[in-house]
């Protein structure tokens, strides 16, 4: 990674590089030419001053030390003077654009390029105090000629340049991937790398994707082993079995027994087997569920009147509490008969004899809540935070395979509401499940 980082700065560092040296070619070119026009013109006022041009022209003036050409020219074009060229053989300058606009404004300036020499001719003008035109031209090198003439200094500070961004791009490198390098040395540690405070939420997500990672890669060990450890149980009891009634040593009167208790085991499979086909269908299923509008208060009172003869059995007496009409939400009905039929089942076999269960629905801050509640046996405090867990069991609450809360709490964040417990030994144990209520909902709806 540090490699590919200091390759990239590197050749981002001689992009940049050599485009600031083109553009510098270009700005020190722009600043000669209008450097040589300035030229130009202070020779033309120093011409202007001279009483007797021509005279002084002729006499005083050598073209040869400045490369100046100098020409003097009448108000309508007719060249009298030139420094360079016979006049005889020259034609009318009224049309050149620096006469033209010398004769209109008093001053007049031009450039034109010879595709021949390689040279641009630079011309300033001005006009005099008697009508005639002067005008100073000087031949310099174009764009190349002045980029060749400056390449030996430019190729100096380039490679100056690079070696600094050389040095500069491995420090910076070095300095980038440092934080990084440390928090992989101690991604385990609990508080996240301190680094440069913008990139320290990066970090920090980092740490904590780590810490989730981790948790849930520990959560798969344990449902896979609990898996194996739930399935191995009731197998291993219906090997047994069918093993002593294959090889003919159960007696005659048990060979019921023995039938019975490889039902009771099979059952026990395969109600296992639901569960966690049902879990991994719930952990893949998206948002887009089929819903309807579903009265809480109503499957509630029909789960209670289910669930009285399993009641009596265990000797619980099971009842609503408050049922308050018209608490509909929207939901899947299969759904939120399921938890309701679970968290009640669940407060029936974990009580204790001649105990109560209460089921109730009410409406409270906005929000339609689902409450079931028992005088039974409690959890103890180490277990409330883990008791949606899948597998987990505790000791005094779950005798079973430790999947239905599970399933209970994933049905209920599906369904966009919350399921909290609160719960203490001897005491008894209370779930409740809030869902907001995002739309209004009328019982004229719901018929």
């Amino acid at each position: 990674m540090k490699k590919k980082i200091y390759t990239r700065m590197t050749i981002i560092s001689v992009i940049f590089t050599i485009i600031t040296m083109i553009a510098s070619v270009g700005i020190f070119y722009n600043m000669y030419r209008s450097q040589v026009m300035e030229d130009l013109k202070t020779h033309v006022h120093i011409l202007k001053t001279t009483e007797a041009v021509l005279e002084y022209i002729e006499k005083d003036f050598d073209p040869k030390i400045d490369n100046l050409r100098i020409t003097v020219i009448d108000s309508d074009g007719k060249v009298e003077y030139d420094s360079n060229a016979d006049i005889g053989s020259m034609e009318n300058h009224g049309n050149r654009p620096e006469v033209k606009q010398a004769l209109k404004t008093g001053s007049g300036s031009a450039i034109r390029e010879s595709g021949t020499l390689e040279k641009n001719t630079y011309y300033y003008a001005e006009k005099m105090n008697d009508g005639q035109i002067i005008r100073v031209a000087k031949e310099a090198g174009n764009l190349w000629q002045f980029g060749a003439q400056i390449f030996p200094i430019f190729l100096v500070v380039f490679i100056l340049a690079i070696g600094v961004s050389l040095v500069v791009a491995k420090l910076l490198a070095k300095s980038l991937i440092k934080p990084i390098e440390l928090m992989a040395q101690h991604l385990e540690d609990d508080k996240a790398t301190e680094t440069y405070e913008e990139i320290q939420p990066f970090m920090d997500k980092i740490h904590n994707q780590h810490k989730a990672l981790k948790k849930s890669s520990k959560m798969r060990q344990e449902f896979t082993a609990n898996v194996s450890h739930e399935l191995k149980t009731p197998l291993a009891s219906i090997s047994g079995y069918a093993e002593l009634i294959e090889t003919g040593m159960a007696k005659e009167g048990d060979i019921q027994h023995f039938a019975s208790e490889i039902h009771k085991s099979a059952n026990r499979l395969l109600s296992l087997i639901n569960d966690i086909i049902e879990l991994s269908q719930l952990d893949v299923m998206d948002h887009q569920l089929s819903t309807t509008n579903v009265s809480l208060n109503e499957e509630v009172v029909s789960c209670v009147d289910m669930l009285q003869m399993n009641a009596e059995k265990h000797n619980i007496t099971i009842a609503t509490d408050i049922i308050e009409k018209d608490c509909i939400i929207k939901a899947n009905q299969e759904m939120i008969q399921e938890v309701i039929y679970n968290l009640c089942d669940n407060a029936i076999r974990y009580n204790k004899p001649e105990g109560h269960v209460w089921a109730s629905v009410f409406k409270k801050d906005g929000n339609i809540i689902l409450q079931v509640k028992d005088d039974g046996i409690g959890i103890p405090e180490d277990d409330l935070n883990r008791i949606f867990e899948r597998f987990y069991k505790a000791d005094s609450y779950v005798k079973g395979v430790g999947l239905g809360l599970s399933i209970c709490r994933t049905i209920t964040e599906l369904l966009g509401g919350e399921i909290s417990v609160v719960s203490a030994p001897g005491e008894g144990t209370c779930f409740k499940i809030v869902h907001p209520v995002r739309r209004t909902e009328t019982a004229a709806e719901y018929r």
